[in-house]
């Protein structure tokens, strides 16, 4: 195994993407490469600390080992059983590594204490716990419905061997009603968690990123009044459903402190203050600095978080910096580090920021020349061949739409109703006057915040981390599926939404550990790669009528044991064998 980097030239910037791989010899002499790992962009140190491990896990020579032991055991006659290995057969292949992983950051953040003191068993013997830990365990490797769940993943992985437990953990009604007892217990798993996280990783909570996101739902209930299934802006284009938004706070890490469920038309600049209150009651007076995006607070927020001793960051409309142009250009630039200037303006308790990264310069830059060239080469082409007046306007209109912002720097001449389509009538210009407007303001950011302090730096340090509760709601809707939403009562469409939660605290934990001692991997990755450790029944008769049956996991491969060691992880040991009468001679002969 070695690594390999790939150069990607994007957005003029050039990207290298590291992965392992692996040299695997084929027919005549011919070598194929096989990717085993993809790291991402790494650093140097990183770099090298992937080279070291790769030369350690890199087998190029095999060992045989003797299948006879030196040394001969005494037996008597009476205690060998003949075994008829020309009828081995194997049986139910199922999913275990990405299993037992799951189980292995499960019992690291303790959810099994937690749980059994508030899930016990039932008395019928319904073990909750272990069907809340299937629940979320099936959300984080392979989500879907409930019902897929009890048809289909469960007989499919190793969760029943794991948990040491047979198929009423997966009873299609077993898994609705664990979903009816999950939601009192919301408030109390959040601070458990915090709490854990702390122990585990020393995470601070004192710089909280708010932001919003919704999900839709497919359900044919009929919309009630007071129902969080309302219709509303939807981020996922989905504007026909009705939806739930849902409001999450993290932190700089990725660790989410809470979270909260609201109505599907609930404006963003309206749920800020109630999760103030929730955070004060729950976790105290701090002082904390809340990083939002410019749609979330008003002007009222504001003033009440000044009030109340609470610290904030937000960014700005582009509407406020053109009101506040002249006197930043008064202001003189200051160095922050390499590529990052800043200009400060107080204001009535406040101070405004103006941020200008050399790096979204060019990113920014990059993407309006793309998006303009091509709007302009369509443009050109319409009006060299111009169809008809109700095409054109389609044509225009779907180009308008993918250049976003740089089509508003171009001026259209369209014809009316009663023209014909010509060079008089169809004309376009670019309007150099915005696209200079646009030049000075790309790659610059105004924000504002009630910080005191010297040293702007952290402030845009703060600021560019809100992509990482994007990053959050990215995993939540693809990686964890959490959309769309089948459900059809409230409240298990809240108890889907927890368990979603739940499987994100597991992502979000492998994923801090991935950072520390494997940086470039993801958590997807990692449990893919383990998902191809496989469990099997391997049932060998023997002579006395009986059957040996050897549960075993397939052995790791050298990808897997460099996993293993990067996270400190030891896979358990292959379960006993057990033996099995046959029944028919069994009643023959006697043998129990």
């Amino acid at each position: 195994m070695f690594l390999k980097c790939t150069e990607r030239h994007k957005d003029g910037k050039t990207h290298r993407y590291w992965s392992v791989v692996e040299n695997r010899r084929l027919a005549k002499g011919r070598i194929a490469q096989r990717h085993v790992l993809y790291l991402g962009e790494i650093n140097d140190s990183q770099q090298q600390a992937w080279r070291h491990t790769v030369e350690v896990f890199d087998e190029g020579r095999a060992r045989q080992l003797a299948l006879v032991a030196h040394e001969a055991v005494a037996l008597n006659e009476t205690d060998i059983v003949s075994l008829r290995i020309n009828e081995l057969s194997l049986h139910r292949p199922r999913e275990f590594g990405a299993c037992w992983l799951a189980g292995v950051l499960w019992n690291q953040l303790a959810l099994s204490e937690f749980w059994e003191a508030r899930l016990p068993a039932s008395r019928k013997g319904t073990r909750w716990a272990a069907v809340l830990q299937t629940l979320v365990t099936y959300r984080l490797l392979d989500p879907g419905s409930e019902w897929r769940l009890h048809r289909h993943w469960f007989t499919s992985s190793a969760m029943g061997d794991l948990l040491d437990a047979d198929f009423t953990l997966a009873e299609k009604d077993t898994l609705y009603r664990c979903l009816d007892k999950l939601l009192p217990h919301k408030d109390e798993l959040i601070q458990f968690l915090t709490r854990r996280w702390g122990e585990l990783f020393a995470v601070r909570f004192d710089v909280l990123l708010y932001d919003l996101t919704s999900t839709y739902v497919e359900s044919d209930t009929p919309r009630e009044a007071e129902d969080l299934r309302q219709y509303g802006y939807s981020r996922d284009k989905r504007g026909d459903c009705r939806q739930v938004v849902i409001g999450l706070i993290v932190t700089p890490e990725g660790f989410p402190l809470s979270y909260e469920v609201l109505a599907g038309n609930t404006a963003d600049c309206t749920t800020l203050g109630d999760f103030l209150k929730r955070i004060e009651a729950r976790y105290g007076k701090a002082n904390r600095i809340w990083v939002m995006d410019r749609g979330v607070p008003t002007e009222a927020t504001l003033a009440h978080m000044r009030a109340m001793g609470a610290s904030y960051l937000v960014g700005t409309p582009k509407g406020r910096l053109t009101q506040l142009e002249g006197d930043l250009l008064a202001k003189p630039w200051q160095q922050v580090r390499a590529g990052l200037q800043v200009k400060q303006l107080p204001r009535a308790g406040e101070t405004y920021v103006l941020a200008a990264s050399e790096k979204r310069v060019s990113k920014e830059r990059a993407m309006r020349k793309r998006r303009l060239k091509k709007y302009l080469a369509t443009l050109k082409q319409l009006h060299a061949k111009p169809p008809a007046r109700d095409q054109l306007l389609m044509r225009i209109g779907a180009a308008r739409k993918a250049a976003g912002r740089a089509g508003g720097l171009v001026t259209l001449t369209l014809p009316r109703a009663t023209d014909g389509v010509t060079a008089e009538t169809f004309r376009f210009v670019l309007d150099r006057k915005k696209l200079r407007r646009q030049r000075r303001r790309e790659g610059r950011y105004l924000l504002r915040t009630n910080l005191t302090g010297d040293d702007p730096a952290p402030l845009w340090t703060f600021y560019v981390q809100l992509t990482e509760v994007e990053q959050a709601f990215k995993e939540l809707k693809h990686d964890l599926a959490i959309r769309p939403l089948y459900h059809q009562l409230e409240h298990r469409i809240e108890a889907h939404i927890f368990v979603a939660f739940l499987a994100y605290c597991l992502h979000v934990t492998l994923k801090h550990q991935l950072r520390q001692r494997a940086p470039g991997l993801t958590p997807r990755a990692v449990l893919e790669k383990f998902k191809t450790i496989q469990m099997i029944d391997v049932r060998i008769p023997t002579s006395d009528g009986r059957t040996l049956t050897l549960c075993r996991y397939t052995q790791p491969e050298p990808e897997h044991r460099m996993l293993l060691d990067v996270l400190r992880l030891q896979l358990p040991a292959q379960p006993p064998p057990k033996i099995t009468a046959d029944q028919l001679h069994a009643a023959d002969t006697g043998v129990a």
